[in-house]
């Protein structure tokens, strides 16, 4: 793999296993408009969230490796599930074999390094999918940065079928979204910081801040996403000098073109086209 890789520079790889890191890119681009994008959503084999950790990893890393052969030399996993389950194994055993100097990044981890300057209470809530929640990934990271901080999570399992069937807006979403809430308050009464921890969850934030109690900060990925990229191509100008500045954005997805752009268009204010591909 690693002499096929083209050492020209090319777009930042955006990955998520569907339309959810939809919302991480649109942060990313805003704070980033002069760089190329290509976006791969593996809508096909979605969701990740209720899959092993082998699985999960072997298609995450697929999904990297078709980004490289793109040309990409920095991928964003954009989202949550690929972040806990996949990523440090493949910083840690398949980066160095493809190519030392291409990278991986996630989203755990700038979403964990601004939270010990948002709680006052010491007490982060976390609401996600299953397979995050049950990864531990957010109390293991935030406990490296502020072990004085107590984490109690809440798996959201309807809550991406919500959003992803457009029902976002509707009655039914109330009653999940409550009920989820009140669920890990009652764990937790002195949780005063909630973070989202799933890129579909910013298109519930309206009906979130509405059951989430007074005095309690929702903190959503994206920006700090997007603060956490700028700040690492400014640190890295090795990478920076990878990274194509045409202004573009590319779609991916694994499933149907029009399934992809009717559906991303829940996510993004723009009309796009998507091109079909297969990983493996």
């Amino acid at each position: 793999m690693k002499e096929e890789l083209s050492k020209l520079p090319g777009a930042i790889g955006v990955f998520d296993s569907g339309y959810g890191g939809l919302t991480i890119l649109s942060k990313i681009r805003q704070a980033l408009p002069e760089y190329d994008y290509i976006y791969l959503g593996d809508n096909a084999r979605t969701p990740y969230g209720t899959r092993s950790f082998e699985i999960v990893y072997e298609f995450t890393l697929q999904a990297v490796n078709k980004l490289f052969e793109m040309g990409c030399h920095l991928v964003i996993l954009a989202c949550n599930t690929a972040s806990a389950k996949a990523l440090r194994s493949i910083q840690i055993n398949d980066l160095p074999g493809i190519d030392p100097e291409r990278r991986v990044l996630g989203v755990i981890r700038p979403t964990v390094e601004c939270i010990g300057n948002i709680t006052n209470s010491r007490h982060v809530g976390v609401l996600a999918t299953s397979g995050t929640i049950k990864s531990e990934s957010y109390p293991l990271e935030i406990h490296k940065l502020f072990p004085d901080i107590e984490v109690h999570g809440q798996a959201c399992p309807m809550w991406v079928p919500l959003v992803e069937n457009n029902e976002a807006h509707g009655l039914g979403a109330d009653f999940f979204v409550q009920k989820d809430i009140d669920s890990l308050m009652y764990k937790d009464r002195k949780i005063d910081t909630i973070i989202l921890g799933c890129t579909h969850y910013p298109l519930l934030a309206n009906k979130i801040k509405r059951f989430v109690p007074d005095g309690v900060t929702v903190v959503s990925q994206g920006e700090y996403v997007a603060a956490s990229l700028k700040d690492y191509l400014h640190r890295h100008p090795e990478m920076d000098g990878k990274c194509t500045k045409g202004g573009s954005c590319r779609f991916y997805t694994t499933e149907s073109e029009d399934k992809f752009r009717e559906s991303a268009s829940i996510f993004l204010n723009e009309r796009i086209t998507a091109q079909r591909i297969t990983i493996e």
